[in-house]
C-alpha cells in the first residue's frame, strides 16, 4: 500500500459526525435529535458544499446514505468536464449512486466496521495533543490529495498507519458523552432526524406558487424561465416560515404530484421535449452559511412579479427554445421582455444577485477570485437614468457580441474559441461607448451624483462592498470601511453578464478550459465596471488613476484594458471642491444612497466607547504588520462591559490583479490594511481569538507590532484558539449561538475547511 501523503478530508468531516456538539442530557430528546445536534456542529462544518472532503455531505440523510467518492469535484488540472454528482440531482438511489462511485460510510448489519464508526473509535484511541504545536504529518491545504479509504482493509491500513488522523481531523475529540451518543447513533441504524411535514399555510402558499409560475400564456412561460435562470440556487422561504426551505426545480411531475427533477448541467439547458412543470422541492433544513441565500417568496412578491413582468405592455409572438448558442444568451433569449423590468428584478435584491456569484458553485477558487480586489465599493446605475426603448435595441441590436464562453466539447480544445469572445467583448465594448455618447450628447443623459440609484430612499441594496478572503468572498450591504482602492459601477448588461458568466454559466465540474475562460472572461467585467465609475472622475484623473490600480502589468496589459475602457470622451457633470475626486465621489454616494453609511453603525451602537478607541488603532492604516495576519478572524471580547464578537479582515494589497498567475509577485504587504466590523462577517474564519477587555489594549499593539512570523506564534500563544486547543468546540458553540441571534435567516453553520494551524506566510 502507498504511503498517505495528504489527509483525507472527507475523513475530517467524517470525524466531524462522530465529534459531537455539547452534549444535551434532556430525557426527552431522542437519540437522532442528539446525534443530530452532534453532526450540525462537529461535522457539517466541514461538509456541506461542493468542496466537502470526498464528496460526503451530512446536510441530510440522502448525503448520510450516498456516502463518499474519491473523485475531486474541484479540480483546476482537469481536461475533460467530470460527470455530474450532486446530491438531489444526478442520483436518487443508493443504487445509483455507487454505480457513480460512492461508497458507504455506514452499515446497518457491521456498524462498528463502517467508516465513521472507525474514524470515532481511532479519535478516541489515539486523541490530538493539547499541548504545543500540531504534528507536523497534518495537512490542512485545499488542495491536497484526498484519501478516501473505503471499509475493510483500506480502512484497516489507515488506522495502522496514521493512528493521529481520527475525527474530527486535526480538531479535539468528542468528549465520552457525545463519543457514545454517536457510536450508539450508528449501532441502532444512524437514521437522521425525518422532516416535520408541511405546515397546511405553507403548503397553501407552495401550491400557490406552483400555480402562478406554470401559467400558459408566452408572457407567463418567458417570466417564469427567467425566473428559474436567476433563482435556481435561492433559499426560498416564506414569510413568517423562515427555516422551511425550497429551490425552484424543473419537474417532469405537474403540481400536486412527488417532484421528479429534470437535472440539466446548467439551467438554461434544454430540459427535453416533453412538457415540463416549475416545482418549489423542499430543501434539507440544516443551513450552511456558505450555500445559504434566502429569497422569500409571498404575496408581495408575487403580486410585484405580475407588476413587473405581465403587466407592462410587450408581445412575445414565440417563445425561444434552449438550441445553443443562442438559448445560452440572455440578451436573445429575454430581448423581447422589457430590459427595465429585468433590470428592477436583479437590482432589487442586488446583494442576492452578487452572492449567487460569491456562493454558488464558484464557492470556492482563488482562479475564480483573483480577479477582483480584496475589498471595493459597488454601486449601480439609475434604472429611470435608462430609456427603456434605446436601451432595448440597443441590446437587441448587440445580442451576439454579448454572447458568453460556452464549453462545446468539454475539453481544452474549447480554448481555441477565446479569441472570438475576447473580439467580442471589444466590439461591444467600443459600441456601447459609441452608444453612451450619443446619450448624453444627443438625449441629454448626465453623469452627476443622481445618476447612481439611490435604493429609492428604502432599497439597502444601492451600496455594497464586497470583500474578496484569496479564494473565497463575502458581500454586505452598505459602504464597509474606509475608501477603497477601486469601486464599481454596474448597469444592466454588466449584472446580467456576471450572474450568466459565475452562475448560470459556471459548471464547477467543467475542465479547466471552462475555468480559464471564465476568469479570463471576468477579467472584462471588472475593467468594464472600474471603467463606468472611471467616468464620474474628472478626464485627467482617470488614466492616472487606472494606471495606479495595474501598476507593473505591463504595457500590453494596459493598453488592453484601455481599449475596453468606456466613456473616455465625456466629462462628468460634477463641480468637484477637491484634488481627491474618488474620495469626494464616494463620500457623496455614501451620504445619498440609502443605508450606505450605516454599514459600519454595528461597532457604534454596539460596542463601548474604550473598546471602539482601541480597534480604532487597527482601521484607516495600511501595514506589512497585517500581512501576518489571517483573511477572517473572529474575534471575542469580553468582561464586564459586554460579551461580543468583531470580524477582523484583511486588505491584502497587490500591484494590480490583470493577471491570472504569479499572485505573490503581486503581493504588495506594505499595502496591506485591516476592516474591522462587528459580529461575524466571511463564512470561512480563518482563526479565533479571545481577548479580554483589560487586555484589548495589548492586543492591538501586538497586531500592529507584527514584524516576523515569531511576533505572531506570540499573538497566537497570548489569544488565541489553535486547532488542538481543549476548548475549540466550547468558543465554536459559542460563537454559533452568538451568530444565529445576529443573522436571522442569513444564519447557519460555519466551515471550518480554512482554519489555520499554521502560522500564515506574510505574503499569502
Amino acid at each position: 500500500m502507498r504511503p498517505f501523503l495528504y489527509v483525507p478530508v472527507y475523513l475530517f468531516g467524517v470525524a466531524l459526525a462522530l465529534c459531537g456538539a455539547p452534549s444535551r442530557a434532556a430525557s426527552d430528546e431522542s437519540l437522532a435529535q442528539r446525534a443530530n445536534n452532534l453532526l450540525q456542529h462537529r461535522c457539517m462544518v466541514c461538509h456541506g458544499c461542493f468542496d466537502a472532503p470526498c464528496q460526503l455531505k451530512l446536510t441530510s440523510q440522502e448525503g448520510l446514505n450516498r456516502g463518499a467518492n474519491k473523485e475531486k469535484v474541484y479540480d483546476g488540472e482537469r481536461l475533460i468536464a467530470a460527470n455530474l454528482t450532486r446530491l438531489f440531482d444526478d442520483g436518487f438511489t443508493t443504487n445509483q449512486w455507487r454505480d457513480k462511485g460512492f461508497f458507504p460510510v455506514i452499515d446497518s448489519t457491521k456498524p462498528e466496521s463502517s467508516v465513521l464508526y472507525q474514524m470515532l473509535d481511532l479519535k478516541q484511541a489515539h486523541p490530538l495533543p493539547t499541548q504545543g504545536p500540531m504534528p507536523e504529518s497534518f495537512d490542512f491545504r485545499l488542495d491536497r490529495e484526498q484519501q478516501c479509504p473505503k471499509p475493510g482493509e483500506e480502512m484497516a491500513d489507515f488506522r495502522e498507519d496514521y493512528p493521529l488522523w481520527g475525527m474530527p481531523y486535526g480538531l479535539p475529540g468528542l468528549n465520552s458523552d457525545d463519543h457514545k451518543t454517536l457510536t450508539q447513533w450508528l449501532t441502532t441504524g444512524a437514521t437522521l432526524l425525518s422532516q416535520k411535514p408541511l405546515a397546511q399555510v405553507v403548503a397553501d402558499q407552495v401550491a400557490n406558487w406552483e400555480r402562478f409560475l406554470n401559467g400558459t400564456s408566452n408572457r407567463e412561460r418567458l417570466m417564469s424561465r427567467y425566473l428559474f435562470e436567476h433563482l435556481f440556487l435561492a433559499s426560498l422561504y416564506f414569510p413568517d416560515e423562515a427555516g422551511t426551505w425550497f429551490r425552484m426545480v424543473r419537474s417532469r411531475t405537474p403540481p400536486g404530484e412527488p417532484v421528479s427533477v429534470i437535472a440539466t448541467r446548467r439551467p438554461f439547458d434544454s430540459p427535453g421535449k416533453d412538457a415540463f412543470y416549475y416545482r418549489l422541492q423542499r430543501m434539507p433544513d440544516t443551513v450552511l452559511i456558505k450555500r445559504q441565500m434566502p429569497y422569500v417568496l409571498g404575496q408581495a412578491r408575487m403580486d410585484w412579479y405580475r407588476d413587473l413582468f405581465l403587466k407592462p405592455d410587450y408581445n412575445i409572438e414565440s417563445l425561444p427554445d434552449y438550441s445553443e448558442p443562442e438559448g445560452a444568451n440572455p440578451f436573445h433569449v429575454f430581448a423581447d421582455m422589457p430590459v427595465r423590468s429585468r433590470y428592477r428584478f436583479l437590482l432589487h435584491e442586488a446583494r442576492f444577485s452578487i452572492m449567487n456569484f460569491i456562493k454558488g458553485p464558484v464557492c470556492r477558487g482563488q482562479v475564480a477570485l483573483n480577479v477582483i480586489e480584496d475589498r471595493f465599493w459597488v454601486m449601480f446605475l439609475d434604472p429611470d437614468e435608462i430609456d427603456p426603448a434605446r436601451e432595448q435595441q440597443f441590446l437587441r441590436a448587440h445580442a451576439d457580441e454579448l454572447g458568453l464562453p460556452l464549453p462545446e466539447r468539454g475539453s481544452a480544445i474549447d480554448l481555441l474559441a477565446w479569441r472570438k469572445y475576447s473580439k467580442s467583448q471589444q466590439r461591444y465594448a467600443s459600441a456601447r461607448s459609441d452608444y453612451l455618447g450619443r446619450e448624453y450628447t444627443e438625449f441629454g443623459r448626465r453623469l452627476d451624483l443622481d445618476s447612481i440609484w439611490d435604493g429609492n430612499g428604502n432599497n439597502p441594496n444601492g451600496a455594497l462592498t464586497i470583500f474578496r478572503h484569496f479564494d473565497t468572498a463575502t458581500v454586505v450591504d452598505g459602504f464597509v470601511g474606509t475608501v477603497p482602492k477601486t469601486a464599481w459601477v454596474i448597469d444592466y448588461p454588466l449584472l446580467e453578464r456576471i450572474h450568466y458568466l459565475l452562475v448560470a454559466g459556471f459548471d464547477v465540474y467543467g475542465s479547466v478550459a471552462h475555468q480559464l475562460e471564465s476568469r479570463l472572461y471576468m477579467d472584462f467585467l471588472r475593467v468594464e465596471g472600474e471603467s463606468n465609475f472611471l467616468a464620474y472622475m474628472p478626464i485627467d484623473h482617470r488614466a492616472p488613476m487606472r494606471d495606479y490600480w495595474y501598476r507593473g502589468a505591463g504595457e500590453d496589459t494596459l493598453k488592453h484594458i484601455r481599449a475596453r475602457s468606456a466613456f473616455n470622451r465625456r466629462a462628468p457633470d460634477i463641480d468637484y471642491r477637491s484634488d481627491q475626486p474618488k474620495h469626494e465621489f464616494l463620500r457623496a454616494q455614501r451620504s445619498r444612497i440609502f443605508a450606505a453609511g450605516s454599514a459600519g453603525a454595528g461597532l457604534e451602537s454596539e460596542l463601548p466607547a474604550s473598546w471602539l478607541e482601541s480597534l480604532h488603532e487597527l482601521r484607516g492604516r495600511a501595514s506589512s504588520s497585517y500581512s501576518f495576519m489571517p483573511q477572517v478572524s473572529f474575534v471575542n471580547i469580553f468582561g464586564q462591559h459586554g460579551d461580543h464578537v468583531v470580524t477582523l479582515l484583511r486588505d491584502s494589497g497587490y500591484s494590480n490583479i490583470a493577471q491570472l498567475f504569479w499572485e505573490q509577485e503581486r503581493r504588495l504587504p506594505e499595502e496591506d490594511q485591516m476592516t474591522v466590523v462587528a459580529g461575524f462577517l466571511g463564512a470561512y474564519p480563518n482563526s479565533f481569538f479571545q481577548v479580554s477587555e483589560q487586555d484589548l489594549d495589548k492586543f492591538v499593539a501586538q497586531v500592529n507590532a507584527l514584524e516576523t512570523t515569531a511576533d505572531y506564534e506570540a499573538l497566537l500563544a497570548n489569544y488565541g484558539v489553535m486547532r488542538n486547543s481543549s476548548w475549540f468546540w466550547r468558543v465554536s458553540d459559542k460563537f454559533h449561538r452568538m451568530q444565529q441571534q445576529r443573522a436571522g435567516v442569513e444564519a447557519g453553520l460555519f466551515d471550518y475547511n480554512r482554519y489555520q494551524h499554521r502560522l500564515p506566510s506574510a505574503v499569502d
